[in-house]
């Protein structure tokens, strides 16, 4: 009796240890699966990162920032007679 007790409980155990390691596969898949799709949307992120630095040196580029402050601001550098120099 004591035999057939002992065997139950090794089918048991191998039977919960199988299980267990099936849950532990399929969390390792879905676990796989988001981490693609992380390294994914980085990837993206990181090519939209790139796209608008290249973004921002183009629009702060000074020559840029010297014909819009010309055409839409209507600046222009003072003449020698508009300039006064203050001194302590």
């Amino acid at each position: 009796m004591s035999l057939r007790l002992l065997l139950t409980m090794l089918v048991v155990a191998n039977v919960v240890s199988a299980l267990a390691v099936v849950h532990a596969r399929h969390q390792h898949r879905q676990f796989f699966v988001q981490l693609s799709r992380l390294e994914r949307a980085r990837d993206e992120l990181n090519i939209e990162f790139g796209r608008l630095q290249l973004e921002q040196a183009t629009w702060a580029e000074s020559n840029r920032i010297d014909q819009v402050a010309r055409d839409r601001l209507g600046m222009k550098f003072p003449e020698g007679a508009e300039t006064v120099v203050i001194r302590p």
